[in-house]
């Protein structure tokens, strides 16, 4: 049954905006547990920007689902994860000037290094993933490396669909729909745990949520962004029904 990662950053994000100590994303993992949130996901970036390290260490301490640590691919970051071992550690691209993650991780440019990396998170007993474009030379190269996880980026589809007015059934909407399906049926047989995100939201989430084999999404602008009006345990809630119903109700491109 499809899982949901809630990205907690943004808490962090309006904490930091008056450098104080509240909002506390510890409490928001909570709340987004007792939401149905099956796992929590944070991205300690390398200028600290919202979640910071004492963040990380007390998350991977105190909460009681999955801690999935995104990070770069650099030293100083290989060596935070192996001394927290979050569950699971997600390899992602990243500028210093960006707002977000802007693209998927060239896993294929990279092999040698990346696969030095993924060898010693293996060792410290932490899943390895990366964060890729639903690209099949991407996913080719995350299997020779060793990740047991692909997650796809999609935010190309998430932005189709915004601009083709909402509708699921444009050509342009499809095609990257079906650019991730191609993609999920590869990673699944290349022996990969085939999960997504990036700008998902509660429009857009149940025709990614339909795809054979899709195993976790991960979502937080628009969760967090939701929680301000409705709170966040509520915020998760509805989300992952969405997800459930998609998942009962697939359609034939999803199969």
């Amino acid at each position: 049954m499809i899982e949901l990662g809630v990205n907690i950053d943004h808490v962090a994000t309006i904490r930091q905006a008056r450098r104080t100590y509240e909002p506390d994303p510890v409490w928001a993992a909570v709340e987004a547990h007792l939401g149905g949130a099956d796992g929590i996901t944070v991205h300690l970036r390398e200028d600290r920007r919202h979640i910071n390290d004492s963040d990380v260490h007390k998350l991977r301490d105190l909460t009681q689902i999955k801690l999935n640590l995104e990070m770069a691919a650099t030293e100083e970051m290989v060596g935070i994860a192996c001394r927290v071992k979050p569950h699971m550690a997600m390899l992602v691209p990243e500028g210093r000037q960006e707002v977000t993650t802007e693209g998927g991780l060239d896993v294929a440019g990279n092999e040698a290094m990346l696969k030095d990396i993924v060898a010693r998170l293996s060792d410290a007993g932490i899943v390895s993933s990366v964060f890729i474009d639903a690209d099949l030379a991407q996913v080719e190269a995350a299997a020779r490396i060793g990740a047991q996880v692909c997650e796809l980026h999609t935010g190309p589809y998430a932005h189709a669909f915004h601009a083709k007015g909402r509708d699921p059934e444009r050509p342009a909407v499809v095609a990257e729909l079906e650019k991730i399906r191609v993609a999920g049926e590869a990673i699944r047989a290349l022996g990969m745990r085939f999960n997504a995100g990036h700008a998902l939201n509660y429009f857009n989430v149940q025709p990614v949520a339909r795809l054979a084999g899709v195993r976790e999404l991960h979502i937080g602008h628009a969760i967090v962004s939701r929680a301000v009006f409705v709170g966040l345990r509520e915020a998760v809630r509805e989300m992952k029904r969405l997800m459930r119903e998609a998942q009962e109700h697939p359609t034939a491109l999803s199969r």
